[in-house]
């Protein structure tokens, strides 16, 4: 065949400028196409091998090479693969999309389908991702033999990206094609082995077939003529001659879990998460059915300096048939879940054209809930473990205290899930620990609260404040001390905004003691509700003057029976943001809404009692709302009036 001159199909001039100017968004990934394709070729020729031996010919060892001329600027990549004929290089080469793969499946009946996915789905071997060689070279080069075909068979299929390419028959002994890529001035990186190396390492590492390049040693430089010291002329790393093979050629993930050891789980962490530590937990599976797809997933044992970096993209490492795709595939797994390492390894994961930005499908949301409901599955079992029993296996043994670890990392972000995950909820609610009056530590879980609740108790009480002393400390708590009624303290941000996704437990109510009016129901006798209403009508005089007098700062004043030593406190109605809540938004510069805390004083204490016929009332009054506001962690709107007050009295 004379060399000929055919047109690209009307699409792929706008195509060629696409992908030069804006389809990829790193440019190094070319490499990973052209490599991936050269793989896909070899797994094209082992399955037609299947059935006729004879396309092995004398190379039955298949790989992939890649070697680059300084001098001419060229790449090369080289596969032993399947190959093409002439007439596959114009169809193929010419047409948008045109897939060689596609066409070898759609050949294959609905059985030999299924033996094809057990030698592995095929990406395709020149699609889109070949035109990705021209983001980095002006002119390519693709020289090819069909496996079977005789050598003077060979097909040379040459374009510049622009409108038209040349065919024309070659003479090429071996089977399988080379790309060669002509590269342009600011490509000259791609020329030096190191930075090749070092993009087969991310993208390419773990394609089941060795990838060859020709192998360098540092050679130490002449000496120089004449020169007394003995100097010589700059070193340089030079090829022997022989080829090295620079990938792994295995991905670990793709291997059975029985022949992987501990080492090799915690090495290939550290290696994907740059963690200087062992993670605290992994689980590795396959999974199968209407979407294929294996998993590996890491918990860390430290939470990353970024945890909290909104900019920050966390998410797992994608790849479809070992050949990496994503670094950061967020869409695989729900943001309150982005501490989570590892890879997912997918058989038919839609992408789009250039590979980088995953379709929303159906396949994209079955794994997304898979990869959380493992995650949930592991966390679970940590903390089932996480105080063995006596009898438990050394295997169970080694897990305790791991969940109290992962909590105090991660129990924040944990908590985001409760507003973000309906569907897992119940599920999160078990996970969630927490400090109480009964215990110092966040080891209180809702379960365990709830079995300890007294006879007759109808909610689960919790306090939010700004520090764990705050909570404690509050005088909200007061009642529920003297009754001996175990309160929940929360003390993190995101805690108010996470509870109020979760209104009940098991069937118990959540209450905040800050919200409403407290009532303890059938915990409090008659006798108390007796006197606190014959208290409340005897002391209306005193609230009248103190609803008066706080007009502009309270939304109501009112007695309590849930002060025992304070004499007021500041409480929310059911449903407002509690004032907590509000700082926090005030302090991130949001606006919270407009909003008055009741007043409730506690008839009883002397400091309250003084109130009635004192001359300084008002400032008695300002004094005890805002020292309320004090014990909640919170400011006076005025410090300096509020000081001014208390030394006139202090005179």
């Amino acid at each position: 065949m004379s060399k000929q001159t055919h047109s690209f199909q009307a699409e792929v001039a706008q195509l060629l400028h696409l992908v030069t100017h804006s389809l990829y968004s790193n440019k190094e990934i070319f490499l990973r196409e052209l490599v991936s394709n050269a793989s896909d070729a070899c797994d094209k020729l082992r399955y037609e091998a299947l059935n006729n031996s004879a396309l092995y010919e004398d190379a039955p060892e298949l790989r992939v090479r890649i070697a680059f001329d300084p001098t001419a600027k060229t790449l090369t990549i080289t596969d032993n693969g399947i190959g093409m004929s002439a007439q596959e290089a114009i169809d193929h080469l010419g047409t948008i999309a045109k897939s060689g793969t596609k066409d070898f499946m759609s050949r294959l009946g609905a059985e030999k389908q299924a033996d094809a996915k057990e030698q592995g789905q095929l990406i395709g071997q020149f699609g889109v991702g070949f035109y990705s060689g021209f983001i980095v070279a002006d002119k390519i080069t693709v020289e090819s033999r069909r496996a079977g075909l005789k050598p003077e068979e060979g097909v040379r299929w040459v374009s510049g990206g622009t409108g038209d390419f040349e065919v024309e028959a070659i003479t090429r002994p071996e089977r399988g094609t080379s790309v060669i890529l002509h590269l342009r001035e600011d490509a000259g990186d791609y020329l030096q082995a190191w930075k090749v190396k070092g993009i087969i390492a991310k993208y390419s590492d773990h394609i089941a077939l060795p990838i060859q390049m020709p192998k360098e040693e540092w050679k130490d430089g002449d000496v120089i003529e004449g020169d007394p010291s003995g100097g010589r002329q700059p070193g340089a790393m030079v090829q022997t001659g022989e080829w090295e093979t620079v990938n792994k050629a295995s991905a670990l993930w793709s291997r059975p879990k029985k022949d992987i050891t501990q080492e090799e789980y915690e090495s290939f962490y550290q290696g994907i998460s740059h963690d200087y530590e062992p993670p605290l937990a992994w689980s590795h599976n396959r999974v199968e059915g209407s979407t294929e797809y294996t998993q590996l997933l890491f918990v860390p044992a430290k939470a990353p300096f970024d945890l909290w970096n909104r900019d920050k993209k966390g998410g797992l490492k994608l790849y479809v048939k070992r050949v990496f795709i994503m670094d950061e595939a967020e869409a695989l797994l729900p943001n309150y879940l982005r501490f989570v390492k590892g890879v997912v390894d997918s058989a038919d994961l839609p992408l789009n054209v250039s590979r980088e930005l995953l379709q929303e499908s159906r396949d994209v949301r079955a794994i997304r809930e898979g990869n959380t409901k493992r995650v949930l599955t592991l966390l679970e079992n940590l903390a089932q473990h996480d105080v063995p029993a006596a009898d438990a296996s050394e295997e169970d043994k080694a897990d305790a205290g791991k969940y109290t670890k992962f909590y105090a990392e991660f129990g924040s972000v944990l908590k985001e899930g409760l507003g973000e995950d309906f569907g897992n909820r119940e599920r999160l609610a078990k996970l969630l620990r927490f400090a109480s009056t009964s215990s110092d530590t966040a080891n209180v879980s809702l379960a365990d609260y709830k079995a300890r609740m007294k006879e007759g108790q109808a909610a689960i009480y919790y306090i939010t404040a700004d520090t764990l002393a705050a909570a404690r400390n509050s005088p909200q708590l007061e009642v529920f001390k003297k009754k001996g009624i175990e309160v929940l303290l929360m003390s993190e941000r995101v805690d108010e905004w996470a509870l109020s996704h979760l209104p009940e437990f098991d069937g118990t109510p959540l209450q905040s003691v800050a919200k409403g009016a407290v009532d303890l129901g059938t915990l409090q006798d008659e006798a108390e509700k007796k006197a606190a209403e014959e208290a409340a009508e005897a002391f209306k005089p005193v609230l009248a003057k103190l609803k008066e007098a706080l007009k502009d700062k309270a939304e109501d004043v009112r007695v309590t029976t849930r002060l025992v030593d304070s004499p007021a406190c500041l409480v929310v109605k059911e449903g407002d943001m509690s004032n907590q809540l509000a700082r926090l938004l005030k302090q991130a510069g949001q606006k919270a809404p407009d909003s008055k805390p009741v007043l409730e004083v506690n008839p009883e204490h002397a400091l309250v009692k003084k109130l009635d016929g004192s001359v300084h009332f008002n400032d008695l009054a300002h004094i005890l709302f805002d020292q309320a506001l004090l014990a909640e962690g919170g400011l006076p709107e005025d410090p300096a009036a509020y000081v001014k007050r208390v030394n006139a009295l202090l005179v």
